[in-house]
């Protein structure tokens, strides 16, 4: 039985990696500040003696003795970074110094979820880890995307330095159960204005591709990158790399919510979105032996019965 403390843990992911840390029989603590997690998202948990919630922020130093780390704590989707970019960034680089410390002072092993958004609007495609990204450093994501780059240049200095014990897991598109209906993503977008006979918003002319992976497996791919051989590090990409256009993701959603009564409405592309984002995931099926299972369709049912069941 492992300490296991999960940064961000009352989110959308880490409210999955909790859950799924408890059945293999761990102790978690649960670390969020609350700004985009919610308790309703981790309710079925408390009652389970090996869980731990604290309310805290770890733009602060947190001092607590643990085995492993997983730090999850950031705002991932536009409408929450955007909102306080400034903190944003905090988060990212205070956040990962103070884990970083942490996992130095208690020897602990610790993984930084990473995005796809290092990438930026790739020239590359799809995009291997050993792809440098080109990012715009000033744009209005860049408190996102660049944040999350300058943590993992952290996490490669304490390991050069001070010969910390990491793990980077680069995460790509990915939505399902517990996902905030109103944090932006296109997933949970559409799914909610389709149950709610809004027209469908679709930014751009829908070509532009993303790669979707349900929940379940990014947690799997995480949980097997955290318990991997000691000196292997990643950067790892786990994401599906089955590519869907935008405007195909909303016409399934539609077929899947036949009494829908939304159509698809165009609006300009915001600035600096990607207009592809696929995973070559490669170094992650020979080092994990991890790939998604779980097609678009299946996840997509799982996921409107979800946001049916909180409307």
């Amino acid at each position: 039985m492992k300490r296991i403390l999960v940064t961000g843990g009352a989110g959308f992911i880490g409210s999955h990696l909790c859950k799924k840390l408890l059945e293999k029989g761990d102790d978690v603590l649960c670390v969020d500040n609350f700004f985009t997690g919610t308790k309703k998202n981790i309710v079925d948990l408390m009652d389970n003696k090996r869980f731990e919630l604290m309310r805290h922020d770890v733009t602060f130093p947190l001092y607590v003795e643990v085995d492993q780390i997983y730090n999850l704590a950031c705002p991932a989707s536009p409408v929450h970074y955007q909102f306080d970019p400034v903190q944003t960034t905090k988060t990212s680089v205070h956040g990962s110094i103070n884990m970083l410390g942490l996992a130095k002072r208690t020897k602990a092993r610790i993984l930084q979820a990473s995005t796809s958004e290092v990438y930026g609007d790739p020239e590359v495609h799809p995009q291997p880890e050993s792809y440098l990204g080109k990012v715009n450093p000033i744009g209005p994501r860049s408190c996102y995307d660049e944040g999350k780059r300058c943590a993992e240049t952290l996490f490669f200095d304490y390991l050069r330095q001070h010969n910390a014990d990491i793990k980077v897991v680069r995460i790509f598109n990915t939505y399902g159960p517990n996902m905030h209906p109103d944090d932006g993503r296109v997933v949970s977008n559409f799914i909610v204005q389709a149950l709610q006979d809004k027209d469908i918003t679709i930014y751009g002319g829908g070509s532009q591709t993303r790669s979707f992976q349900y929940i379940d497996d990014l947690v799997e791919g995480m949980f097997r990158m955290m318990n991997s051989e000691k000196g292997f590090t990643g950067p790892v990409n786990l994401g599906n790399p089955i590519e869907f256009t935008i405007k195909g993701l909303a016409e399934n959603v539609l077929e899947l919510i036949p009494e829908s009564k939304s159509k698809l409405v165009y609006r300009p592309l915001p600035e600096d979105d990607p207009r592809q984002r696929q995973p070559e995931i490669s170094l992650a099926r020979e080092m994990l032996g991890w790939e998604p299972t779980i097609q678009l369709e299946e996840g997509l049912k799982k996921t409107i019965a979800y946001f049916k069941s909180i409307q």
